[in-house]
């Protein structure tokens, strides 16, 4: 789980604003009253998981190159403030210029800590290296890079996460139009997964209870006593016994949340049901949608090419951990409608 410095302690869950709706034009930058930001990334993907050493750096590194190499401007964000190797996963160099920069200096531009990766149509902005304290961001400092990475003119951003489900991390996770959740075949990890997608749900209700007026309800759902509401449905239901009208816009709240599931390292033909099986029993047991995006299966080529730092994808492209890459860029550009 997450390091105590990226506890709750930094802001409370119930005065963070919601998050900027998927598709949102044009606004009103509220750091500068009267002008108008930039129109919002076509997408957000964000990857994370329940813990690390899941592969999400190299998810999140081949997976930004796959969808480059199909014509798409992608910017690669390592939002992992406090282990940032995203860099290292596409040889690029250890950049002077990183997301510290942006976040210790208030006037600077975000725009002006993006690097070059080498790659054709693929931009990264690198992690904190040198700051001891860069994973404990201040709420105002989260929300203000928040704010900057919802209106960079790229068609994908793609956002790596650290590990654990601290509010920070379920915060960039909620924004994104793809959540993507990085799992292993392994019991431990399967546990891990349903953690987090169950805290990133509640952490996306706390944001629109105020909304609804349902704060006491969450306070109920959040809570351990017997008899709680634990599920959409259940919250859905209770709602409905007060409002209808009320109960229906929630429930299109609720539906809206839809992970997307990439199964790594996959070792056996038993390991590539996993995925359908996760996705089952969140339906089964937490009434939610959840896409499965397909599996990558382990490869000895991928650890070869993390030590040669170099993107699978790029290095061996007829592997199959970089085919199942591939494909789950494919499945992302179909979701989206975006043909080649």
């Amino acid at each position: 789980m997450s390091s105590p410095s990226l506890s709750s302690a930094s802001q409370p869950a119930r005065s963070s604003p919601p998050a900027q709706p998927a598709g949102a034009a044009a606004r009103t930058d509220p750091e500068s009253p009267g002008v108008v930001a930039r129109h919002r990334p076509h997408r957000i993907i964000a990857v994370g998981g329940g813990k690390g050493g899941i592969g999400k750096s190299l998810v999140s590194a081949n997976l930004g190159v796959a969808l480059a190499s199909r014509g798409q401007r992608v910017l690669l964000v390592d939002a992992d403030l406090g282990g940032a190797n995203l860099h290292t996963c596409l040889g690029v160099a250890q950049p002077t210029a990183t997301l510290s920069d942006f976040m210790l200096r208030p006037k600077a531009r975000l725009e002006d800590v993006i690097v070059p990766t080498g790659v054709a149509n693929l931009s990264l902005i690198a992690g904190a290296l040198d700051v001891l304290d860069a994973a404990n961001i201040k709420y105002a400092q989260k929300q203000r890079l928040l704010r900057s990475l919802q209106t960079q003119s790229v068609d994908y951003l793609i956002i790596d996460l650290g590990a654990g489900s601290s509010f920070n991390t379920l915060d960039f996770f909620i924004i994104a139009d793809h959540g993507v959740l990085v799992m292993l075949p392994e019991p431990t990890s399967v546990e891990n997964a349903y953690r987090f997608i169950k805290a990133a749900f509640y952490r996306r209700l706390q944001q629109v209870e105020s909304q609804y007026g349902i704060e006491r309800l969450v306070e109920k759902a959040l809570s351990t006593r017997e008899g709680a509401a634990r599920t959409p449905h259940q919250i859905i239901q209770h709602v409905r016994q007060q409002n209808a009208a009320l109960a229906e816009r929630l429930e299109k709240e609720l539906t809206a949340f839809r992970v997307k599931l990439v199964l790594n390292q996959a070792r056996s033909d038993g390991d590539l049901n996993v995925g359908a099986a996760v996705v089952s029993a969140w339906k089964k047991f937490f009434g939610l949608e959840m896409d499965d995006l397909g599996a990558i299966r382990y490869d000895d080529e991928a650890w070869r090419a993390v030590r040669k730092r170099r993107p699978i994808v790029l290095e061996k492209p007829e592997s199959p951990a970089a085919i199942g890459i591939q494909r789950i860029a494919d499945r992302l550009l179909a979701l989206d409608g975006v043909t080649e």
